[in-house]
């Protein structure tokens, strides 16, 4: 387990945004003196010695997603979670975000996008990802708009979303994308900075060589396997 992470910082109209890049799937945003945690995970981090939650977002029910030891670590009496019905029935008192629902939770505006898979399947045919289940989330800093994808692959909800600056899109196989997948994503989303995450032992370099004729795009590789 990681003591040390990386940590980039993007300048918004509002202030600083710092992403700490704890690994997986699960992300630390700090900004205008709130602490925001993505889908936290004990195996990546000790939440135990990391800042309390302002926020924290939970994209699906998946125990690399969900993890209720730790986020008991983060969450205090203030901490607002948002989550998905399915993650409600074990995490009591959050906020609900349905697929396409808008809101803003401690001042930051949160959309709620579809994660779902279309192609990759279990054994038995069902989708690892079903539709309708699972969120990503698109949170406002400022004029800057930052897309966690969840675990989805390039479905037609996530390629009409314009207006993206930093794009966190996942590149794990079976479960959510390929590189091809996510370039796909990426030549019709054109955000500003992509960070492939949740990639596991996928080759990133191979995403880089896909987006290399894309001069808009700056892909970043964050320990994020």
């Amino acid at each position: 387990m990681a003591t040390q992470f990386e940590k980039d910082v993007i300048q918004t109209s509002a202030g600083d945004l710092e992403i700490t890049f704890l690994g997986h799937g699960t992300l630390m945003l700090a900004f205008d003196g709130k602490i925001i945690h993505v889908d936290p995970f004990g195996r990546v981090a000790d939440y135990a010695k990391l800042p309390k939650a302002d926020l924290v977002l939970i994209t699906h029910e998946h125990g690399d997603h969900m993890d209720p030891g730790a986020l008991a670590h983060v969450r205090t009496a203030q901490t607002e979670v948002v989550l998905t019905e399915t993650c409600a029935e074990q995490v009591k008192g959050g906020i609900v975000m349905r697929n396409g629902d808008a809101r803003t939770v401690k001042g930051v505006p949160i959309e709620a996008v579809p994660a779902y898979n279309m192609v990759h399947k279990r054994p038995n045919g069902q989708p690892f990802h079903p539709k309708g289940v699972g969120n990503g989330y698109i949170l406002t800093f400022g004029d800057t708009r930052v897309y966690v994808a969840g675990d989805s692959e390039n479905t037609p909800e996530m390629k009409a979303l314009r207006d993206i600056d930093c794009a966190f899109l996942p590149m794990n196989l079976p479960y959510t994308m390929t590189p091809e997948m996510v370039a796909d994503v990426a030549k019709v989303m054109q955000p500003k900075i992509l960070y492939p995450y949740h990639y596991g032992d996928t080759d990133t370099s191979r995403l880089a060589a896909l987006l290399k004729e894309q001069p808009g795009i700056e892909v970043r590789i964050r320990k994020l396997a």
